[in-house]
């Protein structure tokens, strides 16, 4: 089944991501968190995509796993920047022999000392979202940034780009993690504007350590309001009492967002199964109305 199909459906749905392990030893823990995660009954499950190769291998075959074994929608990340056009391909050939049908196209980092742009290489998503195309009846998801793309200067040039992008082919936009609902409102009324109707996941990280949360500003350049800083401050020497305000403040934005007609959510969950459980407890009635 297409994701697309699954969020055209009258109900609400909440997904969840994992990430493969860094070493062949990490397998079965990743894979036990994702076990553990499928049990929530989500509507799918995405599986993130390492650059260079390191964890890559095993993007398909934990996305079969959920598929094939664990019987839900799973969604396999693909980068570009990393690899060659070659490479790419075969990977994508690979996906579709596994008979996964969900692929989420993201032009990833550029490695650090490599020469870009680069001949053998797709240098933007938009690339790979028309190879995917060519390749095969995939549903297409991609990326977005309501905060804007750290790499463009102008947001308008950001939803350009965007615009360029969905246009390709694709189905489907996922959020780049946001604290601030009222940021993504403003970001779906720009896009509407500019004219993409595809569906947009709002892409929830639940932040449950100050380590977690200084990872996040850094890859995403994200801006932390200051009601959450002050989560921050309080708490976050506690771990216990760190993860259970970062867990409450990402279900009060999960809720807020129900309660504004949202009816697709992603939750970055990060391999932690008992953080999905306790935030699926935590909005248990309010998904049933």
């Amino acid at each position: 089944m297409k994701i697309i199909d699954r969020l055209n459906e009258d109900r609400i749905n909440i997904s969840f991501e994992v990430f493969p392990p860094k070493t062949d030893a990490g397998f079965a823990n990743v894979q036990r968190a994702t076990d553990e995660i499928a049990k929530l009954d989500p509507s799918y499950i995405s599986v993130t995509y390492g650059a260079g190769g390191g964890t890559s291998k095993n993007t398909a075959k934990i996305a079969s796993h959920i598929k094939d074994d664990l019987h839900v929608l799973s969604l396999a990340h693909l980068t570009c920047a990393s690899s060659t056009k070659e490479e790419v391909r075969e990977v994508i050939r690979n996906l579709k022999e596994l008979g996964i049908e969900n692929i989420l196209a993201l032009r990833g980092d550029i490695p650090e000392g490599m020469k870009f742009p680069d001949g053998d290489r797709f240098h933007y998503a938009y690339e790979l979202v028309e190879e995917i195309r060519k390749q095969g009846d995939f549903c297409i998801g991609a990326a977005c940034y309501p905060e804007g793309h750290v790499e463009n200067e102008h947001k308008e040039d950001d939803i350009r780009f965007l615009k360029q992008k969905v246009d390709c082919g694709v189905d489907f936009l996922t959020t780049q993690m946001f604290f601030d609902n009222d940021i993504h409102y403003n970001f779906l009324y720009r896009i509407r504007e500019a004219g993409i109707t595809v569906p947009v996941l709002p892409g929830i990280m639940p932040i449950t350590s100050a380590a977690q949360m200084k990872r996040s500003q850094e890859l995403s350049g994200t801006v932390f309001p200051r009601r959450f800083l002050a989560l921050l401050d309080r708490f976050g020497s506690s771990p216990e009492a760190m993860m259970q305000a970062g867990i409450a403040y990402a279900t009060d934005q999960i809720i807020d967002l129900l309660a504004n007609g949202v009816k697709n959510i992603h939750i970055y969950s990060m391999n932690k199964p008992e953080v999905a459980t306790k935030i699926m407890s935590n909005i248990s009635e309010i998904i049933k109305c």
